[in-house]
């Protein structure tokens, strides 16, 4: 019987087990794919979903959520934007203004998939600029550069932002406001109607002064017409022997008086007595 050596026994290895690289390979997949199942949206945005290029029309609002691994989240603001255009446009006369426009607007949330698979995220560049400067030219055109510049600033601001909703809501844009913040006009027309308005200015003025020195003369004239009615009525009740009584009853009062020395001579004209002081 042949004899072993143990040594040779214990130095054969022995086979390493390969579960705990297993689990530690499956631990960490696990962990990548729950961080790529974690998807967050910002306040004030809303997140669209999109498999494998694919826009699957899931939108997803403020905060974090789960989702498939093998879907990728684009955050698009809904927030209140500002959209500023400066443009060179005709007024209906065929002159150039220079014209500073800005445009408030929103993205609304429920149309968010359907902008980025259309129009992708940079759709104010893509469709709002140019219906911006197209509806500006277009409105300015029928108005002539005198009410642009003085009377008719609402009203093309009006014009402006009903062309634009209708141009962008149906896309998902909503138009919350378009205001005019500067219109500037060729120097000699802005100059002649400074002076246009100036001289309406000035004879709005001299109506006013006009209108108050009627006013003056009118009350002059009542006034006249009063002191005549006055001292027609008190006339008629004026008689010769009321004068003759008054004049005797001031004599009276007179010969009394301390203050003097009178004499009294007859008056033949009218009966009273003739009072002279010494």
């Amino acid at each position: 019987m042949a004899n072993f050596d143990p040594r040779v026994i214990n130095a054969t290895p022995r086979p390493v087990s390969g579960t705990p690289v297993l689990i530690g390979i499956g631990l960490v997949l696990v962990l990548i794919l729950s961080w790529a199942s974690l998807a967050y949206v910002p306040a004030g945005n809303v997140g669209v979903l999109v498999y494998f290029g694919r826009v699957t029309g899931e939108t997803l609002p403020a905060g974090t959520h789960f989702v498939s691994p093998f879907k990728v989240n684009h955050v698009f603001s809904v927030r209140t934007q500002t959209q500023e255009e400066h443009t060179s446009t005709p007024s209906m006369e065929g002159l150039n203004l220079e014209m500073d426009t800005s445009l408030i607007y929103h993205l609304e949330q429920s149309h968010a998939a359907d902008v980025y698979s259309k129009l992708g995220p940079d759709y104010a560049r893509t469709i709002i600029d140019p219906n911006l400067r197209s509806i500006i030219r277009d409105t300015t055109a029928g108005h002539s550069a005198n009410t642009l510049y003085s009377s008719s600033r609402k009203e093309v601001e009006d014009e402006i932002k009903s062309g634009l909703k209708a141009a962008l809501e149906p896309r998902g844009i909503v138009v919350e406001s378009v205001l005019l913040r500067d219109i500037q006009l060729p120097h000699t027309l802005r100059a002649s109607i400074e002076t246009k308005q100036q001289a309406e200015q000035e004879s709005l003025a001299m109506n006013f002064r006009l209108q108050k020195e009627r006013q003056e003369a009118d009350r002059k004239r009542i006034e006249a017409q009063g002191v005549h009615d006055f001292q027609q009525i008190v006339a008629q009740g004026i008689s010769p022997q009321l004068l003759q009584w008054k004049g005797i009853e001031a004599t009276e009062n007179l010969a009394k008086s301390p203050n003097a020395k009178i004499i009294v001579i007859g008056n033949p004209k009218n009966g009273l007595p003739l009072i002279m002081g010494q």
